[in-house]
């Protein structure tokens, strides 16, 4: 009843004040038929400036006198979601229609508003995420939007090291804990990030599983904790976990998972993990995650950390470092030490 499933029910409600001047506002502008009258942003940079054809106000309510709107547009991100009540109430009080967003004000959590609607005897209608038709697909769907966390924007200043990997189960979690303590050994104040619920050893400060968060709060989540470290200890280096590959062909859903990892980590280095011979993952191999790794975000390969487990031929060390012309460890058994060599050489030189 309150949920749009077309442009023409937007038309019906033409023409509209469009709150938000950002992805959001401007794509509501750009459906096809619908009016835009005015913008109204909450910044006061944006104030007087120019979006989508108008003149970019600070008050809903002047917008109102001085327009023809019928409607008004609720367009913020998550974590508006205060602002985006505070319109929805002046807007339906003034006798104007509402539309608003899951992003914005879902109207599952806010049914006052639509109690508050029909006593004004105005419209309130949802862009919703359509999880109806996923459970139409599937038979079964989250009951509402995953999607919950701010989009912070967060840049460390610490160096971050990112442990990745070229599968599942191949030693990242292992590897990113030896170097946290290689470096306290070194006497570095430490920061290390677990993004798995198993991520319960020394010397993890913060462990959380990435799963199971949507994608697009996973970078927020791991911009979060790399602030949270620093406010909380000011550490000299930050190693982050990554979680499955960006490559793997036998299981391609956690994929985007490790890309929303390493573009939160934001690396200045990366350590890659390995497993020779993978009883039970499909890795397409080193040099593919390399290349996937260092196109998705700006940071270097500096090393690879091998995990041997079950290979009796030590001499696989050697050969991964002249193919790949990285240096090549065995964690486990006192590689972790080389590895942090080669990464304070690497900090030395930034």
């Amino acid at each position: 009843m309150h949920t749009l499933s077309s442009v023409e029910e937007l038309q019906e409600l033409n023409p509209f004040i469009i709150i938000g001047c950002g992805g959001g506002g401007e794509k509501f502008a750009n459906f096809e038929g619908v009016e835009a009258v005015g913008f109204v942003d909450d910044d006061p940079r944006k104030h007087g400036t120019e979006f989508c054809g108008c003149t970019v106000s600070s008050s809903l309510l002047d917008l109102i006198d001085r327009t023809d709107a019928r409607s008004v547009a609720i367009m913020l991100p998550i974590g508006a979601e205060g602002a985006a009540l505070k319109y929805a109430v002046q807007a339906i009080s003034e006798g104007k229609n509402v539309v608003t967003s899951f992003r914005s004000l879902p109207l599952s959590e806010n049914t006052s508003l639509i109690k508050l609607s029909e006593q004004m005897n105005v419209k309130i209608k949802e862009i919703s995420p359509r999880l109806d038709n996923i459970k139409k697909i599937f038979g079964v769907a989250p009951s509402r939007c995953t999607e919950v966390l701010p989009k912070i924007n967060y840049r460390h200043r610490a160096p971050v090291v990112f442990v990745g990997g070229t599968s599942q189960e191949c030693g990242k979690r292992t590897t990113t804990r030896l170097l946290g303590k290689e470096a306290m050994k070194r006497g570095l104040e430490v920061g290390v990030i677990s993004t798995d619920e198993m991520g319960l050893e020394q010397p993890v400060d913060i462990n959380f599983r990435a799963g199971s968060l949507s994608v697009m709060d996973v970078a927020a989540a791991i911009m979060g904790a790399m602030r949270y470290l620093e406010e909380e200890k000011d550490p000299d280096i930050i190693f982050v976990e990554g979680q499955s590959s960006l490559t793997e062909r036998g299981n391609p859903h956690p994929r985007g998972l490790s890309a929303s990892i390493l573009i939160g980590a934001m690396p200045e280095f990366t350590v890659l993990c390995h497993r020779p011979n993978h009883p039970y993952r499909e890795p397409r191999g080193v040099s593919e995650e390399i290349r996937a790794i260092e196109a998705i975000e700006p940071t270097r390969v500096i090393g690879i950390s091998l995990n041997l487990r079950n290979m009796k031929d030590r001499t696989v060390i050697k050969r991964y470092e002249e193919r790949f012309g990285l240096p090549a460890v065995d964690v486990k058994n006192g590689g972790s030490s080389r590895l942090m060599d080669v990464i304070m050489d690497c900090i030395g030189e930034i």
